[in-house]
Protein backbone atom coordinates (compact mmCIF):
# COMPACT_ATOMS: atom_id res chain seq x y z
CA UNK A 1 0.00 0.00 0.00
CA UNK A 2 0.99 3.21 -1.17
CA UNK A 3 0.97 6.36 1.84
CA UNK A 4 -1.66 7.95 -0.13
CA UNK A 5 -3.55 4.60 -0.01
CA UNK A 6 -2.71 4.87 3.65
CA UNK A 7 -4.07 8.29 4.23
CA UNK A 8 -7.45 7.66 2.57
CA UNK A 9 -8.31 4.71 4.07
CA UNK A 10 -7.07 6.36 7.56
CA UNK A 11 -9.45 9.09 7.18
CA UNK A 12 -12.38 7.07 5.87
CA UNK A 13 -11.95 4.91 8.71
CA UNK A 14 -11.87 7.38 11.26
CA UNK A 15 -15.14 9.85 9.45
CA UNK A 16 -16.79 6.28 10.19
CA UNK A 17 -15.85 6.11 14.41
CA UNK A 18 -16.52 10.04 14.47
CA UNK A 19 -17.87 10.60 18.13
CA UNK A 20 -14.94 8.19 19.09
CA UNK A 21 -12.25 10.13 16.71
CA UNK A 22 -14.00 13.14 18.19
CA UNK A 23 -13.56 12.21 22.12
CA UNK A 24 -9.90 10.79 21.14
CA UNK A 25 -8.91 14.53 19.14
CA UNK A 26 -10.29 15.97 22.02
CA UNK A 27 -7.78 15.06 24.54
CA UNK A 28 -4.59 15.50 22.21
CA UNK A 29 -6.18 19.23 21.80
CA UNK A 30 -6.52 19.76 25.36
CA UNK A 31 -2.59 18.18 26.37
CA UNK A 32 -1.16 20.35 23.60
CA UNK A 33 -3.14 23.53 24.29
CA UNK A 34 -1.74 23.64 28.20
CA UNK A 35 1.75 22.32 26.71
CA UNK A 36 1.69 25.27 24.35
CA UNK A 37 0.49 27.53 26.62
CA UNK A 38 2.45 26.71 29.32
CA UNK A 39 5.77 26.74 27.37
CA UNK A 40 4.69 29.98 25.63
CA UNK A 41 4.57 31.56 28.69
CA UNK A 42 7.95 30.90 29.73
CA UNK A 43 9.23 31.66 25.95
CA UNK A 44 7.43 34.96 26.29
CA UNK A 45 9.50 36.06 29.68
CA UNK A 46 12.57 34.96 27.91
CA UNK A 47 12.08 37.20 25.29
CA UNK A 48 10.91 40.12 27.10
CA UNK A 49 14.17 40.02 28.78
CA UNK A 50 16.22 39.74 25.94
CA UNK A 51 14.34 42.15 23.98
CA UNK A 52 14.97 44.91 27.28
CA UNK A 53 18.88 43.67 27.20
CA UNK A 54 19.17 44.63 23.23
CA UNK A 55 17.22 47.25 23.65
CA UNK A 56 19.01 48.88 26.21
CA UNK A 57 22.56 47.69 24.59
CA UNK A 58 23.24 45.70 27.56
CA UNK A 59 24.77 42.57 25.87
CA UNK A 60 27.84 45.21 25.31
CA UNK A 61 27.84 46.54 28.44
CA UNK A 62 30.22 45.70 31.61
CA UNK A 63 29.55 47.10 35.13
CA UNK A 64 33.35 47.89 36.69
CA UNK A 65 34.08 47.93 40.67
CA UNK A 66 37.12 47.89 42.74
CA UNK A 67 38.80 44.48 44.46
CA UNK A 68 37.40 44.90 48.20
CA UNK A 69 40.73 42.88 48.84
CA UNK A 70 44.10 42.11 46.76
CA UNK A 71 45.14 38.58 46.14
CA UNK A 72 48.40 39.50 46.69
CA UNK A 73 49.98 42.27 49.84
CA UNK A 74 49.55 44.94 47.72
CA UNK A 75 46.72 47.29 47.78
CA UNK A 76 43.79 46.76 44.99
CA UNK A 77 44.12 49.30 42.08
CA UNK A 78 42.25 52.38 42.78
CA UNK A 79 39.18 52.58 40.35
CA UNK A 80 40.23 56.53 39.84
CA UNK A 81 40.79 58.42 36.38
CA UNK A 82 44.23 56.85 35.66
CA UNK A 83 42.18 53.93 36.00
CA UNK A 84 40.02 55.20 32.95
CA UNK A 85 42.54 55.58 30.61
CA UNK A 86 43.49 52.39 31.46
CA UNK A 87 40.53 50.67 30.97
CA UNK A 88 39.55 52.63 28.00
CA UNK A 89 43.08 51.43 26.37
CA UNK A 90 41.62 47.49 26.23
CA UNK A 91 40.84 46.86 22.38
CA UNK A 92 37.26 46.59 21.76
CA UNK A 93 35.95 48.87 24.38
CA UNK A 94 34.86 52.04 22.94
CA UNK A 95 33.63 54.47 25.53
CA UNK A 96 34.45 54.08 29.25
CA UNK A 97 32.47 56.81 31.83
CA UNK A 98 32.00 56.78 35.74
CA UNK A 99 29.06 56.63 37.74
CA UNK A 100 29.39 60.17 39.52
CA UNK A 101 26.22 60.94 41.52
CA UNK A 102 25.96 63.80 44.10
CA UNK A 103 23.05 64.95 45.91
CA UNK A 104 21.01 68.16 45.02
CA UNK A 105 17.78 70.31 46.01
CA UNK A 106 15.81 70.66 43.18
CA UNK A 107 13.17 73.88 42.21
CA UNK A 108 10.93 73.28 39.18
CA UNK A 109 8.63 76.74 39.52
CA UNK A 110 7.26 76.49 43.28
CA UNK A 111 7.91 73.23 43.76
CA UNK A 112 11.42 72.49 46.15
CA UNK A 113 12.67 69.11 46.73
CA UNK A 114 15.83 67.09 47.74
CA UNK A 115 16.68 64.56 44.71
CA UNK A 116 20.16 62.76 43.11
CA UNK A 117 22.10 63.81 40.15
CA UNK A 118 24.80 62.12 38.34
CA UNK A 119 27.02 63.82 35.58
CA UNK A 120 27.38 62.12 31.94
CA UNK A 121 29.69 62.93 28.93
CA UNK A 122 27.93 63.23 26.07
CA UNK A 123 28.98 60.65 24.59
CA UNK A 124 27.38 58.67 27.17
CA UNK A 125 24.13 59.66 26.90
CA UNK A 126 24.00 58.93 22.82
CA UNK A 127 24.14 54.85 23.97
CA UNK A 128 21.56 52.65 24.27
CA UNK A 129 21.42 52.55 27.69
CA UNK A 130 20.72 56.69 27.90
CA UNK A 131 19.14 57.19 24.47
CA UNK A 132 15.80 56.05 24.77
CA UNK A 133 14.13 59.12 25.93
CA UNK A 134 10.47 59.90 26.27
CA UNK A 135 10.38 63.53 24.81
CA UNK A 136 12.98 66.03 23.90
CA UNK A 137 16.74 64.66 23.24
CA UNK A 138 20.26 64.84 24.42
CA UNK A 139 22.72 67.05 25.05
CA UNK A 140 25.11 67.23 22.52
CA UNK A 141 28.00 69.04 24.32
CA UNK A 142 29.98 68.50 28.09
CA UNK A 143 28.99 72.49 28.31
CA UNK A 144 25.38 72.14 27.52
CA UNK A 145 23.15 74.33 29.89
CA UNK A 146 20.61 71.41 29.68
CA UNK A 147 19.74 68.47 31.84
CA UNK A 148 17.80 65.06 31.17
CA UNK A 149 14.78 64.23 33.64
CA UNK A 150 12.85 61.14 34.72
CA UNK A 151 9.07 61.08 34.76
CA UNK A 152 9.70 60.23 38.28
CA UNK A 153 11.31 63.55 39.00
CA UNK A 154 8.46 65.58 36.73
CA UNK A 155 5.80 63.63 39.04
CA UNK A 156 7.21 64.66 42.18
CA UNK A 157 7.63 68.41 40.67
CA UNK A 158 3.67 68.48 39.64
CA UNK A 159 5.08 68.49 35.92
CA UNK A 160 3.50 67.10 33.12
CA UNK A 161 6.03 65.58 30.83
CA UNK A 162 4.33 66.77 27.96
CA UNK A 163 4.81 70.49 29.00
CA UNK A 164 8.42 69.57 30.66
CA UNK A 165 10.93 70.74 27.58
CA UNK A 166 12.39 74.17 28.18
CA UNK A 167 11.68 74.93 31.96
CA UNK A 168 13.59 75.95 33.73
CA UNK A 169 15.38 73.38 36.82
CA UNK A 170 17.62 75.34 39.41
CA UNK A 171 19.69 72.78 41.01
CA UNK A 172 21.13 73.43 44.07
CA UNK A 173 24.58 71.58 46.30
CA UNK A 174 25.42 71.69 49.62
CA UNK A 175 29.31 71.83 49.31
CA UNK A 176 31.83 70.70 52.17
CA UNK A 177 35.29 72.39 52.15
CA UNK A 178 38.34 71.35 54.26
CA UNK A 179 38.70 75.80 54.70
CA UNK A 180 35.06 75.64 56.71
CA UNK A 181 36.35 72.32 58.70
CA UNK A 182 39.79 73.44 59.42
CA UNK A 183 38.48 76.84 60.41
CA UNK A 184 35.66 75.19 63.19
CA UNK A 185 39.17 73.65 64.66
CA UNK A 186 39.94 77.29 65.08
CA UNK A 187 36.84 78.46 66.64
CA UNK A 188 33.86 76.24 67.32
CA UNK A 189 30.36 77.73 68.86
CA UNK A 190 32.19 80.68 70.04
CA UNK A 191 35.35 79.39 71.58
CA UNK A 192 38.90 78.95 70.22
CA UNK A 193 41.17 76.71 70.37
CA UNK A 194 43.63 79.40 72.84
CA UNK A 195 41.02 79.56 75.39
CA UNK A 196 40.67 75.74 75.48
CA UNK A 197 44.40 75.52 75.52
CA UNK A 198 44.63 77.90 78.76
CA UNK A 199 42.57 75.65 80.63
CA UNK A 200 45.23 73.27 80.57
CA UNK A 201 47.47 72.99 84.00
CA UNK A 202 51.22 73.36 82.39
CA UNK A 203 52.82 71.68 86.03
CA UNK A 204 50.32 69.22 86.11
CA UNK A 205 51.41 67.59 82.25
CA UNK A 206 54.41 66.56 83.91
CA UNK A 207 51.86 63.57 85.62
CA UNK A 208 51.38 61.00 82.58
CA UNK A 209 47.61 59.82 83.67
CA UNK A 210 47.22 63.96 83.37
CA UNK A 211 48.83 64.21 80.06
CA UNK A 212 46.92 61.57 78.50
CA UNK A 213 43.69 62.46 79.11
CA UNK A 214 44.16 65.63 78.10
CA UNK A 215 45.69 64.64 74.86
CA UNK A 216 42.78 62.09 73.98
CA UNK A 217 40.40 64.77 75.49
CA UNK A 218 41.68 67.30 72.97
CA UNK A 219 41.91 65.00 70.24
CA UNK A 220 38.46 63.76 70.66
CA UNK A 221 37.43 67.87 70.57
CA UNK A 222 38.99 68.39 67.16
CA UNK A 223 38.13 65.40 65.45
CA UNK A 224 34.30 66.53 66.14
CA UNK A 225 34.85 70.64 65.42
CA UNK A 226 36.51 69.06 62.01
CA UNK A 227 33.83 66.40 60.96
CA UNK A 228 31.13 69.50 62.69
CA UNK A 229 32.44 71.97 60.23
CA UNK A 230 32.78 69.99 57.36
CA UNK A 231 29.09 68.74 57.30
CA UNK A 232 26.85 71.74 58.82
CA UNK A 233 29.10 75.01 57.75
CA UNK A 234 28.37 74.07 53.74
CA UNK A 235 28.31 76.45 51.74
CA UNK A 236 25.90 76.26 48.28
CA UNK A 237 26.36 75.88 45.02
CA UNK A 238 23.55 77.02 42.46
CA UNK A 239 22.67 77.02 38.81
CA UNK A 240 19.69 77.20 37.05
CA UNK A 241 19.51 74.66 33.97
CA UNK A 242 16.87 74.09 30.96
CA UNK A 243 15.33 70.71 30.65
CA UNK A 244 16.45 69.03 27.54
CA UNK A 245 15.03 65.22 27.79
CA UNK A 246 12.79 63.28 29.83
CA UNK A 247 13.35 59.72 30.19
CA UNK A 248 11.20 57.11 31.94
CA UNK A 249 13.05 55.38 34.54
CA UNK A 250 14.04 51.94 34.39
CA UNK A 251 15.95 49.58 36.57
CA UNK A 252 18.66 47.68 34.65
CA UNK A 253 19.93 45.71 37.49
CA UNK A 254 23.23 46.92 39.23
CA UNK A 255 22.72 49.54 36.69
CA UNK A 256 22.19 52.90 38.41
CA UNK A 257 20.43 55.80 36.41
CA UNK A 258 19.54 59.36 39.04
CA UNK A 259 16.60 61.10 37.92
CA UNK A 260 18.87 64.24 36.92
CA UNK A 261 21.34 63.64 34.37
CA UNK A 262 23.94 66.67 33.75
CA UNK A 263 26.51 67.23 31.37
CA UNK A 264 30.10 66.23 32.59
CA UNK A 265 31.66 70.12 32.14
CA UNK A 266 28.30 71.53 34.01
CA UNK A 267 28.64 69.33 36.95
CA UNK A 268 32.12 69.41 37.47
CA UNK A 269 30.91 73.54 39.03
CA UNK A 270 28.71 71.94 41.71
CA UNK A 271 31.81 70.08 42.69
CA UNK A 272 34.82 72.70 42.10
CA UNK A 273 34.42 74.21 45.80
CA UNK A 274 34.52 71.41 47.76
CA UNK A 275 32.74 67.54 48.47
CA UNK A 276 29.23 67.60 47.42
CA UNK A 277 27.21 65.09 50.03
CA UNK A 278 27.04 63.70 53.46
CA UNK A 279 29.05 61.77 56.07
CA UNK A 280 29.41 58.88 53.23
CA UNK A 281 31.16 61.19 50.95
CA UNK A 282 33.73 62.38 53.86
CA UNK A 283 34.51 58.69 54.88
CA UNK A 284 34.85 57.43 51.45
CA UNK A 285 37.47 60.83 50.59
CA UNK A 286 39.32 59.71 53.90
CA UNK A 287 39.46 56.24 53.14
CA UNK A 288 40.79 56.99 49.69
CA UNK A 289 43.25 59.39 50.87
CA UNK A 290 41.95 62.26 48.86
CA UNK A 291 40.06 64.37 51.47
CA UNK A 292 42.87 67.19 51.66
CA UNK A 293 43.69 66.80 47.51
CA UNK A 294 43.17 69.87 45.36
CA UNK A 295 39.55 70.43 44.07
CA UNK A 296 41.26 70.74 40.77
CA UNK A 297 43.18 67.54 41.01
CA UNK A 298 40.78 65.61 38.83
CA UNK A 299 43.09 62.96 39.04
CA UNK A 300 42.69 62.07 42.63
CA UNK A 301 39.09 61.55 42.45
CA UNK A 302 37.86 58.27 42.97
CA UNK A 303 34.51 56.18 41.48
CA UNK A 304 32.44 53.59 43.25
CA UNK A 305 31.67 52.25 39.91
CA UNK A 306 32.54 52.63 36.26
CA UNK A 307 30.50 51.47 32.98
CA UNK A 308 32.39 50.26 29.63
CA UNK A 309 30.42 49.97 26.02
CA UNK A 310 32.46 47.91 24.07
CA UNK A 311 32.08 46.82 20.37
CA UNK A 312 29.53 44.20 20.35
CA UNK A 313 30.93 42.04 17.85
CA UNK A 314 33.81 41.60 20.66
CA UNK A 315 33.59 38.64 23.19
CA UNK A 316 32.53 39.80 26.40
CA UNK A 317 34.64 37.05 28.07
CA UNK A 318 37.82 38.69 26.15
CA UNK A 319 36.69 42.29 27.77
CA UNK A 320 35.84 40.70 31.47
CA UNK A 321 39.11 39.05 31.09
CA UNK A 322 41.46 41.62 30.64
CA UNK A 323 38.84 44.14 33.09
CA UNK A 324 39.86 41.50 35.75
CA UNK A 325 43.79 41.17 34.77
CA UNK A 326 44.30 44.99 35.53
CA UNK A 327 42.67 44.04 39.04
CA UNK A 328 39.14 45.10 39.13
CA UNK A 329 35.77 43.22 39.54
CA UNK A 330 33.64 43.31 36.05
CA UNK A 331 30.02 42.50 36.45
CA UNK A 332 28.74 41.01 32.98
CA UNK A 333 25.39 42.05 31.61
CA UNK A 334 25.86 39.10 28.93
CA UNK A 335 27.01 36.56 31.56
CA UNK A 336 24.12 37.36 33.52
CA UNK A 337 21.93 36.54 30.50
CA UNK A 338 23.41 33.28 30.18
CA UNK A 339 22.72 32.71 33.85
CA UNK A 340 19.27 33.60 33.21
CA UNK A 341 18.80 31.25 30.11
CA UNK A 342 19.98 28.22 31.97
CA UNK A 343 16.86 29.13 34.83
CA UNK A 344 14.60 29.91 31.94
CA UNK A 345 15.55 26.21 30.76
CA UNK A 346 14.82 24.51 33.77
CA UNK A 347 11.79 26.47 33.65
CA UNK A 348 10.68 25.79 30.46
CA UNK A 349 11.39 21.87 30.95
CA UNK A 350 9.28 21.91 34.23
CA UNK A 351 6.31 23.59 32.41
CA UNK A 352 6.72 20.73 29.20
CA UNK A 353 6.84 17.98 31.66
CA UNK A 354 3.53 19.16 33.46
CA UNK A 355 2.20 18.98 29.75
CA UNK A 356 3.92 16.09 28.98
CA UNK A 357 2.13 14.39 31.83
CA UNK A 358 -1.26 15.72 30.29
CA UNK A 359 -0.21 14.39 26.74
CA UNK A 360 0.28 11.11 27.88
CA UNK A 361 -2.57 10.78 29.53
CA UNK A 362 -4.48 11.59 26.29
CA UNK A 363 -2.61 8.94 24.52
CA UNK A 364 -4.25 5.99 26.51
CA UNK A 365 -7.12 7.19 24.85
CA UNK A 366 -5.66 6.45 21.39
CA UNK A 367 -4.39 2.81 22.56
CA UNK A 368 -8.01 2.62 23.56
CA UNK A 369 -9.30 3.72 20.44
CA UNK A 370 -7.16 1.79 18.62
CA UNK A 371 -7.79 -1.58 20.34
CA UNK A 372 -11.89 -1.25 20.14
CA UNK A 373 -11.45 -0.35 16.67
CA UNK A 374 -9.38 -3.54 16.07
CA UNK A 375 -12.37 -5.74 17.41
CA UNK A 376 -14.53 -4.13 15.38
CA UNK A 377 -12.62 -3.95 12.12
CA UNK A 378 -11.27 -7.90 12.32
CA UNK A 379 -13.20 -8.29 9.20
CA UNK A 380 -11.47 -5.56 7.48
CA UNK A 381 -8.32 -6.67 8.36
CA UNK A 382 -8.85 -10.01 6.89
CA UNK A 383 -10.17 -8.37 3.81
CA UNK A 384 -6.88 -6.34 3.63
CA UNK A 385 -4.91 -9.49 4.33
CA UNK A 386 -6.91 -11.59 1.87
CA UNK A 387 -6.10 -9.03 -0.94
CA UNK A 388 -2.49 -9.23 -0.71
CA UNK A 389 -1.60 -7.07 2.37
CA UNK A 390 0.98 -8.13 4.48
CA UNK A 391 1.65 -7.32 8.51
CA UNK A 392 3.46 -4.23 8.06
CA UNK A 393 0.98 -2.82 5.81
CA UNK A 394 -1.47 -3.24 8.44
CA UNK A 395 0.85 -2.06 11.26
CA UNK A 396 1.30 0.98 9.01
CA UNK A 397 -2.39 1.54 8.26
CA UNK A 398 -2.99 1.44 12.21
CA UNK A 399 -0.21 4.09 12.52
CA UNK A 400 -0.86 6.58 10.08
CA UNK A 401 -4.53 6.50 11.77
CA UNK A 402 -2.99 7.61 15.40
CA UNK A 403 -0.73 10.03 13.43
CA UNK A 404 -3.47 11.13 11.91
CA UNK A 405 -5.60 12.05 15.11
CA UNK A 406 -2.32 12.83 16.61
CA UNK A 407 -2.07 15.59 13.79
CA UNK A 408 -5.19 17.16 14.06
CA UNK A 409 -5.43 17.57 17.69
CA UNK A 410 -1.76 19.29 17.83
CA UNK A 411 -2.95 21.26 15.27
CA UNK A 412 -6.12 22.37 17.10
CA UNK A 413 -4.31 22.43 20.44
CA UNK A 414 -2.01 24.62 18.98
CA UNK A 415 -4.98 27.45 17.89
CA UNK A 416 -6.82 26.43 21.03
CA UNK A 417 -3.19 27.22 22.87
CA UNK A 418 -2.84 30.29 21.30
CA UNK A 419 -6.22 31.53 21.81
CA UNK A 420 -6.00 31.12 25.62
CA UNK A 421 -2.75 33.14 25.69
CA UNK A 422 -4.33 36.12 23.69
CA UNK A 423 -6.85 36.01 26.63
CA UNK A 424 -4.80 35.73 29.39
CA UNK A 425 -2.72 38.56 28.00
CA UNK A 426 -4.87 40.79 27.26
CA UNK A 427 -6.39 40.40 30.79
CA UNK A 428 -2.69 40.80 32.32
CA UNK A 429 -2.37 43.76 30.20
CA UNK A 430 -5.69 45.41 31.45
CA UNK A 431 -4.58 44.61 35.06
CA UNK A 432 -1.02 46.26 34.36
CA UNK A 433 -2.30 49.46 33.03
CA UNK A 434 -4.71 49.53 35.76
CA UNK A 435 -1.98 49.58 38.46
CA UNK A 436 0.16 51.94 36.51
CA UNK A 437 2.54 49.57 35.29
CA UNK A 438 4.13 49.53 31.69
CA UNK A 439 2.47 46.54 30.32
CA UNK A 440 4.24 43.69 28.56
CA UNK A 441 3.48 40.77 26.34
CA UNK A 442 3.73 37.75 28.68
CA UNK A 443 3.66 34.87 25.88
CA UNK A 444 5.50 34.28 22.72
CA UNK A 445 4.92 31.39 20.06
CA UNK A 446 8.28 31.42 18.41
CA UNK A 447 8.69 28.74 15.38
CA UNK A 448 10.95 25.71 17.52
CA UNK A 449 7.62 25.72 19.95
CA UNK A 450 5.56 25.32 17.26
CA UNK A 451 7.59 22.87 15.97
CA UNK A 452 8.19 20.83 19.19
CA UNK A 453 4.62 20.68 19.84
CA UNK A 454 3.98 19.42 16.32
CA UNK A 455 6.54 16.56 17.05
CA UNK A 456 5.60 15.68 20.62
CA UNK A 457 2.49 15.59 19.82
CA UNK A 458 2.13 13.41 16.74
CA UNK A 459 5.35 11.30 18.44
CA UNK A 460 3.55 10.11 21.18
CA UNK A 461 0.47 9.90 19.12
CA UNK A 462 2.03 7.43 16.89
CA UNK A 463 4.18 5.90 19.93
CA UNK A 464 0.54 4.92 21.27
CA UNK A 465 -0.63 3.18 18.45
CA UNK A 466 2.04 1.04 18.18
CA UNK A 467 0.39 -1.66 20.54
CA UNK A 468 -2.30 -1.32 18.76
CA UNK A 469 -0.93 -1.44 15.35
CA UNK A 470 1.26 -4.41 16.78
CA UNK A 471 -1.96 -6.27 17.54
CA UNK A 472 -3.76 -6.10 14.36
CA UNK A 473 -0.76 -7.12 12.31
CA UNK A 474 -1.08 -10.04 13.90
CA UNK A 475 -4.26 -11.24 13.09
CA UNK A 476 -5.68 -14.04 11.91
CA UNK A 477 -7.18 -13.24 8.10
CA UNK A 478 -8.95 -16.66 8.05
CA UNK A 479 -9.96 -16.37 11.70
CA UNK A 480 -11.21 -13.15 10.92
CA UNK A 481 -12.98 -14.11 8.05
CA UNK A 482 -14.63 -17.11 9.01
CA UNK A 483 -15.38 -15.44 12.67
CA UNK A 484 -17.40 -13.04 10.74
Amino acid sequence: MTFRDLIVVSTGNLRRMKLRTFLTTAGIVIAIAAFVSMLSFGAGNQQYVEGEFNKLGLFSTIQVYSQKESKDSLPPPKLDVPALDRLAAIPGVNLVYPYDAFAVEARVGDSVFSSRAQSLPSAAVRTKLFSHLAAGSAFDSNSARTVIVSDEFLKKAGVPPDSALGRSVVVSVKVSTIDSALGHILVDRGESIVQRLKRVRLDSLLQRRYRTRIVRQEASEIARRFVNGFLNAQGTVRDSLTIGGVRVRSTTGPMRIEPLIVPLATAMKFSSGGISGGPAELFAAMNNGTLFASSGEASAKTFSQVTIDFDPKVPYKAIRDSVEALGYRAFSFAAQFEELQRVFFYFDLALGVVGLIALITASLGIVNTMVMSITERRKEIGILKSLGADEPDIRRLFLVESGVIGLLGTCLGIAFGWLITRIVSAIAQAYMRNQGIPAMELFALPVWLLLLAVGIGVGVSVLAGWYPAARAARVDPVEALRGE
